[in-house]
């Protein structure tokens, strides 16, 4: 059994332990033998301190919030007038009518008392049908007119391919933005900002006006195309090249005469959000990526010298919101070319970066999120990412929560979300101390899941929760009774796949896990006793034994014939949503990424053994097309 802050491991619950107190601050934990670990009073002072308990003479107050599932006949307890969202005004209202349509409204008693943010919620997320489709490492998948790693234009072709072979939907790594500087952070669960996008993932090409620059631009595309024939994803050189190509395009787009109506519209919709990542990618260009490093006066958002730095570097500014524009409008064209697309949520952000620089009054300073000692990783885990505090961030009406949920929706059919655990609590660790230090802290999560279903419902899309490793028995009841999908590997259920549960995505493996060549062939436990790492976990043993349970091969099968008869067994689960990986399709044995290892491996940094125009024509991926796509069929209603 793998700790609470794992991504991979049993499917072990345990039930809901500890009281908390005013701060949310749990009274200790039940760790994965069953040992109870209170939490340290001077840990519970620490984070209280962190969470701003000094700035208040008495508990957090309670901010003006209240949830209402749509439908619900609601007697209010005092007369109010009632705004909608719309602008539309309900006058002398006794109580709340039934027909209200879900959002965002406000309620104003009219004996003048304060107002109330009333928000109507689905409560239930909608279910998605039963399909089948790719989970695809994006930026891994290099075709002829990629600048060295994978982009929206291939995304957008992979996504025509995939409807072709009846798809229903594509998983796709996170496109979180990276900081505007060199070194690139590899991760893309390690980013900068969760509401924007990493401008690597551009096709040049494709921008407006590229064709028109002509050799100005032609030597920057050979040289990215050269960057295909590494065996490593160089983000540094792919980076620079497109940061160089995009100053081009845009002093040619300010420079025109065409109309600007489509930016300007889409920069008035993104509202103040847009122009502070602006702003602080344009600091971050000047002063580098960590704020905290930068001088003072910049160090805060709201700021009077940040204001003045973004009136002083308007061309600059608005060069970082024109990029961001060209991220919607190719990501937009890649959605609607083929499949649906379900994006994919990182669990945090750096510590140092954009996301950290806007939010810093609603984080727990000095904290950092992480995992307690466990059977194997008997240190703990400190992921490095700032958590937020429960109440100050209920006191900013979740502004932050919904943005990035409304971002990271737009344009998909689905959301998943990584270590969707943290929607109830994590595991904080205070400043100066390490994980064995640390204390949960709940979160708000049922108005956090309200919000949530909110937000999907007006995208229409579902939600899959990435509930591998240790939860909590209630959350997966709470998950399972609001119809999010549970997230069910081949490498850890311990049935056959016709086993596994309805509400589910089910595949064989995850970035973070071997794949079945890697497996089969014995690469993976090869290369993990070579870096020292054999026994991490990764039980390569059982992952062979549950493919021979499922699909009945001798251990003399070909690789091709194990990865095409693993995925027709998987498509007998009844799961909804069933996937298979790229990495899997195209028998590479190498996964993408090693927990635990930094130099040691190539972790994001490994393109697939194909190119894109070889996996589209290729007979194993359509092998496994067909496998899935007959299987899938079989179980549906119909």
């Amino acid at each position: 059994m793998y700790g609470d802050g794992a991504d991979f491991g049993g499917r072990d619950g345990v039930h809901i332990t500890g009281m908390t107190d005013a701060w949310s601050i749990t009274d200790g934990y039940f760790d994965t033998i069953g040992n109870w670990h209170p939490t340290p009073e001077e840990t519970r002072a620490e984070l209280r301190t962190a969470m701003g308990a000094a700035d208040l003479d008495g508990p957090p107050p309670a901010a003006p919030l209240w949830f209402v599932p749509a439908g619900s006949v609601t007697t209010l307890a005092d007369r109010c007038d009632l705004v909608l969202e719309d602008g539309t005004t309900l006058a002398g209202l006794d109580a709340l009518p039934p027909d209200l349509p879900i959002g965002y409204h406000d309620l104003h008693p009219l004996d003048g008392g304060p107002a109330t943010e009333l928000v109507i919620t689905p409560r239930r997320f909608r279910l998605p049908p039963r399909m089948w489709g790719w989970a695809v490492q994006l930026y891994a998948v290099r075709s002829a007119a990629s600048w060295g790693i994978g982009d929206l234009g291939d995304l957008r072709s992979l996504g025509a391919w995939s409807a072709g072979l009846d798809a229903g939907v594509m998983l796709i790594n996170p496109l979180h933005a990276s900081a505007p500087t060199r070194p690139q952070e590899p991760s893309p669960y390690s980013p900068t900002s969760r509401l924007w996008r990493n401008v690597n993932y551009l096709r040049i090409a494709d921008i407006p006006g590229a064709a028109a620059l002509g050799s100005n631009l032609r030597a920057l595309d050979d040289a990215g195309r050269r960057l295909n024939q590494s065996p490593r994803i160089d983000r540094d050189a792919v980076h620079q090249l497109k940061m160089d190509a995009l100053t081009r395009l845009h002093l040619a787009f300010e420079a025109s005469d065409g109309p600007r109506s489509a930016f300007e519209s889409w920069m008035l919709a993104q509202g103040a959000s847009l122009r502070r990542f602006a702003t602080w990618s344009a600091l971050a260009e000047r002063y580098g990526p960590a704020y905290p490093a930068w001088p003072e006066r910049y160090r805060h958002p709201a700021s009077s010298a940040v204001a003045a730095f973004a009136a002083a570097e308007p061309a600059r500014v608005r060069f970082h919101e024109w990029c961001q524009w060209q991220l919607d409008v190719q990501l937009e064209a890649a959605a609607n070319a083929g499949v649906p697309l379900v994006a994919d949520l990182a669990v945090g952000f750096d510590p140092n970066g954009a996301d950290a620089w806007a939010y810093q009054d609603l984080l727990g300073q000095g904290c950092r999120v992480g995992a307690p000692p466990d059977t194997f990783n008997p240190a703990g885990q400190d992921w490095g990412l700032p958590p937020f505090v429960p109440w100050k961030a209920r006191a900013a009406g979740y502004d932050p929560f919904i943005a990035t949920m409304r971002a990271n929706l737009a344009h998909c059919g689905g959301l998943r979300i990584d270590h969707v655990m943290g929607l109830f609590r994590l595991y904080w660790i205070p400043p100066g101390g390490g994980p064995r230090d640390g204390a949960y802290v709940r979160y708000p999560a049922q108005d956090l899941l309200d919000l949530l279903a909110l937000e999907a419902e007006r995208a229409g899309a579902f939600i899959v929760g990435e509930d591998l490793g240790t939860v909590e028995d209630e959350v997966r009841d709470e998950l399972t009774d609001r119809g999010v999908l549970s997230y069910r590997l081949v490498w850890f259920e311990e049935g056959a796949p016709p086993t596994y549960p309805e509400q589910a995505l089910a595949s064989v493996t995850t970035h973070d896990l071997p794949t079945i060549a890697g497996v089969w062939t014995g690469a993976d436990l090869a290369d993990r006793r070579r870096l020292g790492r054999a026994g991490d976990g990764s039980d390569e043993e059982l992952f062979r034994s549950r493919i021979k349970q499922a699909t009945g091969l001798s251990d003399d099968a070909p690789v091709d014939e194990v990865v095409v008869e693993t995925h027709r067994a998987l498509a007998g689960a009844p799961s909804l949503v069933v996937t298979a990986t790229l990495d899997d399709a195209v028998a590479t044995v190498d996964r993408p990424n090693l927990p635990g290892t930094i130099d040691e491996w190539p972790n994001w940094r490994l393109p697939l053994p194909r190119t894109l125009e070889q996996v589209v024509t290729d007979e194993l991926p359509r092998r496994v097309a067909a496998a899935l796509d007959t299987g899938v069929r079989l179980r549906s209603p119909g």
